[in-house]
């Protein structure tokens, strides 16, 4: 395939969509769409709703570290809570 431009016309995109849109998903790159010289649309990312895949590593990362005596009291609120759970009667699911 030929070179791709920044300022693509209608006839080059439609020929080569899926290149364009590849580079579009996978490199961030974005593409002006011109007919008769004249911008009539601009192919670009989709502003992502929250974070994405990649960032988890750094999402990770950055969460608080829990120490021994952390992890030991979220260990006995949890069980706590079990017991108190258990001595709640059976909800009907199907009640409203």
């Amino acid at each position: 395939m030929n070179e791709m431009r920044s300022h693509p016309t209608v006839s080059e995109v439609a020929r080569n969509f899926s290149e364009y849109i590849d580079r579009v998903a996978h490199r961030g790159e974005r593409f002006l769409v011109m007919k008769d010289q004249k911008p009539v649309a601009e192919l670009r990312p989709v502003e992502a709703e929250g974070p994405r895949l990649r960032d988890l590593p750094r999402l990770l990362a950055s969460l608080p570290h829990l120490g021994p005596g952390d992890v030991d009291a979220f260990e006995s609120d949890l069980t706590d809570a079990r017991r108190e759970l258990d001595k709640l009667p059976p909800r009907d699911p199907w009640g409203s």
